[in-house]
């Protein structure tokens, strides 16, 4: 099959999102705002609060792992566009995700968990549209219906998420975890695009048939499938 791929070398953009967990009717949920139709990027999709660090967070030098300044943009973020208040030091490094080349824009965006604080949502009308909380599977059965409009590392993170059951464990199960590191390969088939992550037999030159372990994302026109160490769940493609 012909591959086609974009070697842009647009430098990514730090940035950092706060993932909040609160214990909810129907299990674990977590907040996802809706980003205004006209603001870039993600214009319309659905996302974790959060954006990019500005200077009087801090530097985010290349060489740092899990940088301060991205835990004090997380918090700054969401203050911005929910008006509620968390501490820093309760963020827990979840994953760190870097744009593919083929995106114009790109970010390295650090995904911070913690528990959701007490207090009213208060949304940032220039930004933001609306708010829900939902459990994972919930926001994932949402698209599924292209009701709810999901990027990649929402949509993955959503899925990854989806097994928790309480808020405390949650937290202290990742906090012993190291977090997940995804710069994604994203390669054309045809109409369908793949997004190879760390680990996948074909990450290096999207040989998508060559035997070993799986970490893709397929982006087909009838829907979206994710295979992980020979675990696979199946879910809409929604473009947006």
């Amino acid at each position: 099959m012909k591959v086609n791929t974009d070697h842009s070398q647009e430098s990514p953009i730090p940035s950092a999102t706060v993932i909040l967990l609160r214990e909810g009717d129907g299990g674990v949920e977590t907040l996802l705002v809706r980003r205004q139709p006209g603001t870039a990027p993600f214009a319309g999709a659905w996302v974790f609060p959060g954006g990019a660090i500005e200077a009087a967070d801090g530097s985010a030098h290349p060489g740092d792992a899990w940088p301060e300044a991205a835990r004090r943009a997380a918090v700054r973020e969401l203050r911005e566009e929910a008006g509620l208040d968390v501490m820093t030091h309760e963020l827990v490094p979840f994953s760190c995700w870097t744009s593919p080349t083929v995106v114009p824009q790109r970010f390295r965006t650090w995904f911070f968990l913690t528990a959701a604080p007490s207090g009213p949502i208060r949304l940032s009308s220039r930004e933001i549209s609306a708010y829900c909380w939902v459990t994972p599977q919930q926001a994932l059965d949402r698209h599924h219906a292209q009701g709810m409009t999901l990027f990649p590392p929402t949509w993955v993170s959503l899925h990854e998420l989806r097994a928790i059951e309480a808020v405390a464990e949650a937290l202290e199960r990742y906090a012993r975890r190291p977090p997940c590191i995804f710069n994604p390969r994203v390669r054309t088939f045809g109409a369908s695009r793949c997004f190879f992550y760390e680990g996948d037999a074909a990450y290096r030159d999207g040989d998508i048939d060559r035997p070993g372990p799986r970490h893709r994302l397929w982006a087909h026109a009838h829907g979206w499938r994710y295979e992980r160490d020979k675990v696979t769940w199946r879910g809409a493609f929604d473009a947006g």
